[in-house]
């Protein structure tokens, strides 16, 4: 489990060097504040179409030295375990291998998303950057990302239920510490509700009107568990009624006002990946408009009839909490689980040359 912080911070684009285990790479990061607008497949899982469209994945980090602990860590900066490492890596080279082209990749600027994101983006082939310069692709680090904040539970073990009391294990903690002095609560729903729709009115709604909608292009967000089932909820709201369905073969949750609110949560590395085609002009008109508003932090719109910000699109949920690309990982038992050592390499990264 992991969060958003109170303290918001604005730094200027970096090139910084990234270590992910065996290899060091040079990769040009962007690191912005909450809410600051941004600059003016596999058989089975990465399904092939027969249109142009553009394809959105959800993506939680991997695993992390407070995941093996059972400890909160929302705010709290845990890093990447040895295998929290290969997952990313393993991600990172299923996407390219499918044909997978990002023009986009969103991370919260804590570590373990970060650094996964990172090896997402490292994986990607080289563009030809005398003929396009521009489209170098880089990580954008965003602070509105982090995880749900965990207050005066952050570096906490996780609480079982007593036997003795009704309440959940971090309910009956809470009562016991609330009077404490240095007692911070956990962040509302509401303030991660407030977060993901600022960060859907800057960047993610930008981005998706601005992709070329070229086949096997996509954009990637890589975040927490807790803070990427918020975002999906205010994504949901973005599009107009009926416009998004399920992939024949899967589940819906269960609970929420709309069936497709609660599909589960994300395993490390693993992902939603939506499926995005823009209608022809003639379908819109025949399309049952929704009503419903995009929360936004924002004041709201007087025209309580607009349509929603994506209400010219067609989604397809594709996949829920993928996780193809761990097939075959496995454990070193004493070893995977340590934090990763950012002075670890391998003979073979001396060898390796990224794809062209």
């Amino acid at each position: 489990m992991e969060a958003g912080g109170e303290n918001e911070i604005a730094l200027n684009e970096t090139a910084l060097f990234v270590n992910l285990g065996h290899r060091t790479r040079k990769a040009l990061v962007t690191i912005r504040s909450q809410g600051s607008p941004p600059p003016s497949t596999p058989h089975n899982t990465l399904h092939d179409t027969l249109h142009s469209v553009m394809r959105l994945f959800l993506i939680r980090h991997g695993e992390t030295v407070d995941n093996v602990a059972q400890v909160y860590a929302g705010v709290k900066d845990s890093a990447l375990t040895i295998h929290g490492s290969l997952q990313a890596e393993r991600l990172g080279k299923y996407f390219a291998e499918h044909g997978l082209r990002f023009r986009k990749i969103y991370s919260s600027d804590l570590q373990r998303a970060f650094k996964t994101a990172t090896a997402i983006c490292l994986a990607q082939p080289l563009p030809d950057c005398a003929a396009a310069p521009e489209a170098k692709l880089q990580v954008t680090a965003l602070t509105v990302l982090r995880e749900q904040d965990f207050g005066f539970y952050e570096g906490k073990p996780f609480h079982a239920r007593p036997r003795d009391s009704n309440k959940p294990g971090k309910e009956d903690h809470r009562s016991q510490h609330e009077v404490d002095a240095n007692f911070k609560d956990v962040e509302s729903k509401e303030s991660m509700a407030l977060r993901m729709s600022s960060f859907i009115q800057h960047h993610l709604v930008p981005a998706i009107r601005s992709d070329p909608m070229e086949r096997n292009s996509g954009i990637v967000v890589v975040s927490h568990g807790v803070i990427l089932s918020q975002l999906w909820r205010c994504f949901l709201k973005l599009a107009a009624k009926n416009s998004i369905a399920l992939s024949p073969g899967l589940t819906v949750g269960t609970g929420g006002i709309n069936p497709l609110e609660y599909l589960g949560g994300w395993s490390n590395t693993g992902y939603l990946e939506l499926e995005i085609l823009k209608k022809e002009s003639a379908a819109i008109s025949e399309l049952a408009v929704s009503t419903a508003a995009l929360p936004t932090p924002d004041p709201p719109n007087a025209n309580s009839d607009a349509s929603p910000p994506l209400h010219q699109y067609k989604m397809i949920i594709k996949t829920v909490n993928g996780k193809e690309h761990l097939k075959g990982l496995k454990r070193t038992r004493g070893v995977s689980s340590s934090k990763l050592d950012e002075g670890q390499r391998s003979i073979e990264s001396f060898f390796k040359k990224r794809k062209v």
